[in-house]
Parts: C-alpha cells; sequence; structure tokens
C-alpha cells in the first residue's frame, strides 16, 4: 500500500531500461518503495538497471515483457500481480523512430505506432484490471508534448503519443472512483540516449526532473503532469495557432 505521503511501496516498470523510469525508481527507492519489478525484453541493460536499484536497498526483479507482443501481456502481468499487490505501474517504454526514413519505410512507421500506441493500449489496460481488481494503486503513463499538436519534423512518432495521451485521459475518467489512480506525463524534450544525437528543444528537461514531477503528480494525486510546468502555458498557445501560420513555425 501506499505510505501516508502517495508514494507507492511497490513499483511495476513497463519499459525497464528508460532512463526516465529509472530516475523515477531511484527517486522513489530512497523514500518508501522496496519492491521494484522491471519489465523489459530480456538484455544486459535490463540486469545492469536490476542491479543499480539493489544497490539502493530495494528488492528488485526483472520480467521479460514485450511491447509488440500483446497477445502476451495478460499471462506476464498476471505473474507480477499475483506475487503482491502493486501500488504504482509506470508505463515508459516507447520509441521515437526516425521520422524521414519512416516515412519512405512505411512498415518502420506501423512499428513505432505498435509499440507507442497499440502495446501501450493492451499493457494499461491489462495493468488498470489489475489494479482495479486490487482496489488501489496508480497508473503512471509517459506521453510527450509531441501528442498535443502534430509537426511536421515528428508527426508519426507525435501522433502516436496524441492516441496514447487521449486514450490514458479516457482510461482516467473510466476509472474514476475506483481506487485507481491514473496519470499521464507528458515532457518536453528529455535529455537522454535517446535523444542524443537530436537538436536540443527550448524547455528540455532531464530525467530527473521528470522524475521529480511524477513524485509531487503522485503526491497531489494528480491527473495531468507537464514537466517543465511552462509547456502547459506554451502547448495551450500552439493548440490554438491558425494551421497556416503554424506550417511557418520553426517546430
Amino acid at each position: 500500500m501506499k505510505d501516508a505521503f502517495g508514494i507507492p511501496q511497490s513499483l511495476l516498470v513497463l519499459g525497464g531500461t528508460s532512463e526516465i523510469a529509472l530516475a523515477t525508481a531511484r527517486r522513489l527507492i530512497t523514500r518508501r518503495t522496496r519492491t521494484v519489478w522491471l519489465a523489459g525484453r530480456p538484455s544486459p541493460a535490463l540486469d545492469r538497471s536490476a542491479d543499480e536499484l539493489r544497490a539502493l536497498g530495494a528488492d528488485v526483479r526483472t520480467v521479460a515483457f514485450d511491447a509488440l507482443d500483446p497477445e502476451s501481456h495478460e499471462a506476464v502481468l498476471g505473474k507480477v500481480f499475483a506475487e503482491g499487490d502493486i501500488d504504482m505501474v509506470l508505463l515508459a517504454f516507447g520509441i521515437l523512430g526516425d521520422q524521414a526514413r519512416d516515412e519512405r519505410e512505411p512498415l518502420n512507421a506501423v512499428r513505432v505506432a505498435q509499440t507507442n500506441y497499440t502495446g501501450a493500449v493492451s499493457a494499461a489496460l491489462v495493468s488498470a484490471c489489475a489494479l482495479q481488481s486490487q482496489g488501489h494503486g496508480s497508473l503512471v503513463v509517459l506521453s510527450s508534448v509531441a501528442g498535443e499538436r502534430a509537426r511536421r519534423a515528428n508527426f508519426i512518432y507525435g501522433s502516436s503519443k496524441a492516441g496514447l495521451d487521449a486514450f490514458t485521459q479516457g482510461l482516467g475518467d473510466a476509472l474514476h472512483g475506483t481506487g485507481v489512480h491514473v496519470m499521464v506525463v507528458r515532457p518536453g524534450f528529455v535529455r537522454s540516449k535517446m535523444t542524443a544525437d537530436r537538436e536540443e528543444a527550448p524547455f528540455a528537461t532531464t530525467p530527473e526532473a521528470v522524475a521529480t514531477a511524477i513524485e509531487v503528480g503522485l503526491r497531489r494525486r494528480s491527473e495531468t503532469v507537464w514537466v517543465p510546468g511552462a509547456l502547459r502555458v506554451v502547448m495551450s498557445a500552439l493548440r490554438h495557432v491558425p494551421r497556416a501560420v503554424f506550417r511557418r513555425l520553426p517546430v
């Protein structure tokens, strides 16, 4: 169960090598979290992530999980929940893709959509059902400001995150009053290995800053978290820019 401040004692990370997820896990472990499940494709990176968190004093277990294999999600995640209640599920997997290449090779674009949206929908619904059955817990989903308005530079990735964002909001409405808290997190450009070869955008942030915002959101039981917070105003303005003008903006 969560403590009086809303900090989970047990955490399931879907996307166990995500830098944002690991920064969040580290932060929560220093507070109250004692049991962590890292779900991802078996790899040395997943093992290193688990060892890093164990060194902080947590009981860390890994589980083989593939976002692109939704038929396995119910069985894989069901085994995790069968081990005991999970206070928080952090859905943190996703891929950026390569816009220019993905436009030329549609199957690559489909892979972005299947990972970021279809796989996430499956994993989120399975997790939400388990959380509802136990009567408590938080489902935290990493979205992106890229989903607020599709841009020419990354509309394939942005559209997948737009779908995920809308789905998460709807799921939160569906679960309202059940004891399950659903929170969507919308970071801007995050400095990480995933974006190392990309030009940094305004309002860039770090995995640690996103982790801090997630913790604050948990304490407040927020439904939407922007990182940094100023992006709430910026994206609200961009959403209402006429399309003809938006096309000429350097965004």
